[in-house]
């Protein structure tokens, strides 16, 4: 019922920049928190960013300084904006929403199938 579709990601040199956008679409009444995970090779999967739905922001160390999670809450889509990009940032970034279906009292959690971004040196 709800489809989280990730893009943006891509190829780019230490120091650059990339942004990513994940937009949510289906039967959706609302999104409330939305975030941002990552999965590097060999690596579990670890949180990047999350904004909720009042729009507060949390950013794991690693990336506090150089990267921005916004939300459009209009457009139920999520962006996170890559700055100062270093070779350890390289893995494949899904898209995480708390999404209430319409018809549903409650969110249920729902991911992208990921958009992969390749930091070289």
């Amino acid at each position: 019922q709800v489809q989280l579709v990730e893009s943006g990601g891509g190829l780019v040199q230490a120091g650059g920049s990339l942004r990513l956008s994940c937009a949510a679409s289906g039967s959706i009444f609302r999104t409330n928190a939305m975030g941002w995970y990552r999965q590097a090779p060999g690596k579990q999967r670890e949180l990047v960013a999350t904004i909720t739905g009042v729009e507060r922001t949390n950013y794991a160390d690693s990336v506090k300084g150089r990267f921005t999670i916004s939300k459009d809450n209009a457009k139920n889509t999520v962006y996170l904006q890559m700055n100062s990009l270093k070779p350890e940032d390289t893995a494949v970034y899904y898209c995480n929403a708390d999404v209430v279906v319409s018809g549903r009292p409650y969110g249920e959690d729902y991911w992208g199938k990921g958009t992969l971004v390749t930091v070289s040196s």
